[in-house]
């Protein structure tokens, strides 16, 4: 039994010659005394504990009427400070009687003064008109009567440091038409306030109803942080990181509304190299050759598309053989709409046509893919006249090289830029198009994470048949594990689309920049924003931004590291300067 027990015996003799050797250390001290701060000092107006400066405030004034985050300011307060709620229901049996006795002081008083002649001020008729109609709803139920008590504690270094950051509390809490006091004389039972025991011994209280106590709540800022996802910059109102996954989000497309010169290519361009870093594929559509120096930095393939160039795109490339009549149907949908874009619209009997020739040519096709000069030979045999001499530029004419030639380009570089600047402005609408379809068919054929960033993206807006086309290539992005980006800084003639707005809806992710009063209207109605976010965007400065990834908003500055900057700038001053 001796030797079952020793175990037992060697840990309890090692607890005693612990204790014995805390009692020699501390001698006899009490346990309090131990856990103590090892200096407390205490003044009028701040506390010093362990050399740090401590000073409470508590909210004494509040404004005439709540709004819906009325406190923010306070909870964005960007230094170190502890904030404590203390929030006590009040009986309505013991607070109709007060009630009462405070509408009959102020009635007696409104009238006093209308019988001396006097003008009647706010200073009565507020708080009258107010109490009698809480009052009147604490009496049908729909109130109630809570006492609040607010108490901020401040932490510095210095007495000076905390000075300061007191003058700045009590300034950004007074623009809100909040007074603060500091607790003279009653430091020590503020601190016992603040502490999470829930003792309210400041006890500086005010009367608030149910809907005023609930504005205050959530009493927290926006944040967005997942771990899967990459930085996108530093929000605003706390000055943490905005870290966001869009693939994980219900779908990974995204629109950015932007004004001019406010940040939105930067933004899309910081957005790229961090998400290459993660593996992503990235193509481009670049109408005003921005991308070209970040294409040359990270090694990506840049194609430059114009009449004179050798890299071509053939409209009816497929990446793989339609097994099935559903595939093929709905590539000749499409296609039908590249061709009603090129002819300047299509009647329903051309459409028919066209429809029909497009089956026919994929049929006839064996080793090489059929080009547009099949389709024109098919539309030739069904007489469609008037069609074909719209298309005959394309084959024939000054357009030929353009769109009658195999693809003789790849997409296996992680980034891919299609410069179009070159074109003609009748023309890149078109290329836009074409380029669109092409990717969208080369990831049908193998499925894996990428993005197709339109930048410019509302030129694809002004006919029905490209609009129509990408909405559709939104609305199916999901399945094939792609997210499209479309870039624009004409958010009006976006939103007033039908199309516009059907994938602004199919966008989980939202990047909103700098409107102007032009444009602020029509975006603050279609993505439900609040007073402050519409003042935000009409104020912001370039390179800030609200994102909206599905229900959550965050006012974000977005940041390039050191490294990252000279690769994506486009700043003149930046790129020429000596």
């Amino acid at each position: 039994m001796d030797k079952l027990f020793a175990p037992v015996k060697k840990r309890r003799e090692e607890r005693k010659a612990k204790q014995k050797e805390l009692s020699l250390a501390f001698g006899e001290q009490d346990a309090v005394d131990v856990l103590s701060y090892a200096g407390l000092e205490e003044n009028v107006d701040h506390l010093c504990i362990d050399g740090v400066y401590i000073r409470t405030l508590y909210i004494s004034g509040y404004p005439f009427v709540a709004s819906s985050g009325w406190l923010d300011s306070l909870i964005n307060f960007n230094h170190d400070a502890d904030i404590s709620y203390h929030l006590h229901e009040v009986n309505a049996l013991h607070a109709l009687p007060k009630l009462h006795r405070k509408i009959t002081e102020l009635e007696s008083t409104r009238r006093s003064m209308m019988r001396a002649g006097k003008i009647v001020g706010s200073e009565i008729t507020d708080p009258l008109e107010s109490a009698i109609e809480l009052r009147d709803k604490i009496q049908r139920g729909q109130e109630k009567l809570f006492q609040m008590s607010i108490y901020v504690c401040l932490r510095a270094e210095s007495l000076e440091e905390l000075n300061k950051t007191t003058t700045l509390l009590e300034a950004t809490l007074s623009a809100r038409l909040f007074y603060s006091k500091v607790a003279r004389y009653q430091q020590l039972e503020a601190l016992q306030s603040i502490l999470p025991r829930g003792e309210d011994q400041l006890s500086q209280k005010r009367n608030l109803d149910s809907s005023s106590a609930a504005l205050t709540f959530p009493f927290m800022s926006s944040e967005l942080v997942q771990e899967s996802g990459i930085l996108y910059g530093v929000n605003k109102s706390n000055n943490s990181l905005v870290i966001l996954d869009r693939f994980s989000l219900h779908n990974a497309n995204s629109i950015v509304f932007a004004q001019s010169g406010s940040g939105k290519s930067y933004t899309t361009k910081v957005e790229i190299l961090r998400q290459l870093m993660q593996g992503t594929k990235v193509l481009v559509i670049d109408p005003e050759r921005e991308y070209k120096m970040l294409a040359e930095s990270v090694g990506g393939t840049y194609i430059k598309l114009s009449a004179k160039s050798k890299e071509k795109i053939n409209p009816f490339d497929l990446a793989t053989t339609y097994h099935t009549a559903s595939d093929l149907s709905e590539h000749a949908q499409d296609l039908t709409e590249v061709i009603s874009l090129m002819a300047e619209g299509l009647s329903s009997r051309e459409k028919a046509a066209v429809d029909k020739s497009i089956l026919r040519i994929y049929k006839k096709a064996k080793e090489q893919q059929p080009l547009l000069e099949d389709l024109y030979t098919e539309l030739h045999k069904l007489g469609q006249v008037k069609l074909c001499e719209r298309l005959e530029k394309y084959i024939s004419g000054s357009l030929a090289d353009v769109f009658n030639a195999q693809t003789n380009i790849k997409l296996d570089n992680r980034l891919v830029i299609f410069d179009i600047k070159d074109l003609p402005e009748s023309l890149r609408q078109i290329m836009m198009l074409i380029i669109s379809n092409f990717v969208q068919n080369q990831v049908k054929a193998k499925p894996e994470k990428r993005l197709l960033i339109i930048d410019e993206g509302w030129m694809l807006l002004e006919h029905e048949e490209s609009a129509r086309f990408v909405a559709g290539l939104v609305r199916r992005a999901r399945k094939y594990y792609l997210g499209v980006s479309i870039i624009s800084q004409q958010a009006n003639d976006f939103l007033r689309s039908d199309y516009g707005r059907a994938i602004a809806s199919q966008s989980a992710l939202r990047i909103l920049m700098r409107q102007d009063t032009t444009t602020i209207k029509n975006v603050v109605s279609e993505f439900n924003l609040s007073e402050y976010e519409q003042s935000f965007l009409l104020t912001c400065e370039r390179g800030d931004a609200l994102i909206i990834a599905d229900q959550n908003h965050v006012a974000v500055k977005v940041v390039a590291s050191d490294k990252e900057h000279p690769l994506i700038t486009t700043n003149p001053a930046e790129l020429y300067s000596a």
